[in-house]
């Protein structure tokens, strides 16, 4: 029975918690680093090359949440499917407290939801509720409505991507059903060749195919130290909320 009234929350006080942390580009899952009941990530993080152009760019995956499988060799235990939490995540609020030193270079801390609607495999980004990262704790609420103006779907590169049913779909039915994972990705990124190639870098896996310019790409940490998912029936006075 999913636990729809009730909070989400990870402190990381007892390990990841069910999150990852991922390797661009078809590399897969790799476990954080917890210090002082926080998880860190560091730079240079992988390239995700899925949704380059015509998708709507390249992007680095710095914590994820799988909301189908556990992964406890790497994760430890998922507390999110353990405890029988809700993937509908419409009108939900998703609040991080984090903080970290980090050189973006235009980028910004995006929080990204997968889910599978029918046959295609959507992700959107938050583009209009960007998370900051600052030297000191902060906290930041993100409201997670259907409205088509706050999200940007990511599309997909076509051939050559490590899905081919990536593609769109209505946001209102992947929030209703976040039921690949959850990510917070830095997004977009300046991905450039190191040096002459022959052909589309588009049309090529940023970082198999040929070798990236790093310079161009984000670098720091970021400390994660608490997630929290409250569902609009657990949120006082704005059960309903739209």
């Amino acid at each position: 029975m999913e636990a729809k009234g009730r909070t989400y929350i990870e402190t990381f006080d007892d390990g990841p918690g069910g999150w990852l942390g991922w390797v661009g580009g078809g590399g897969g899952p790799r476990r954080l680093e917890i210090v002082d009941s926080a998880a860190i990530t560091r730079s240079p993080w992988g390239v995700d090359f899925n949704h380059a152009p015509p998708g709507a760019g390249y992007l680095h995956l710095l914590y994820v949440l799988l909301m189908f499988r556990k992964c406890e060799d790497l994760s430890g235990p998922n507390r999110f499917l353990d405890g029988g939490f809700s993937r509908n995540l419409t009108n939900a609020r998703f609040t991080t407290r984090l903080r970290g030193e980090l050189d973006a270079k235009g980028a910004q801390l995006l929080l990204l939801v997968q889910a599978a609607v029918g046959k295609v495999v959507a992700n959107f980004v938050l583009r209009g509720q960007p998370i900051p990262v600052t030297t000191e704790w902060c906290e930041t609420t993100l409201h997670l409505v259907p409205d088509p103006a706050q999200w940007l779907c990511l599309g997909t590169r076509g051939p050559g991507a490590d899905c081919a049913n990536y593609g769109a779909a209505p946001i209102a039915d992947v929030l209703s059903d976040v039921n690949i994972d959850l990510i917070l990705v830095l997004f977009p990124l300046d991905v450039r060749p190191l040096g002459p190639i022959v052909g589309d870098p588009h049309h090529l896996r940023a970082g198999k195919d040929y070798p990236i310019d790093t310079s161009r790409l984000p670098s720091g940490y970021v400390m994660l130290d608490e997630v929290r998912i409250e569902y609009p029936s657990s949120i006082t006075g704005q059960e309903g909320e739209t």
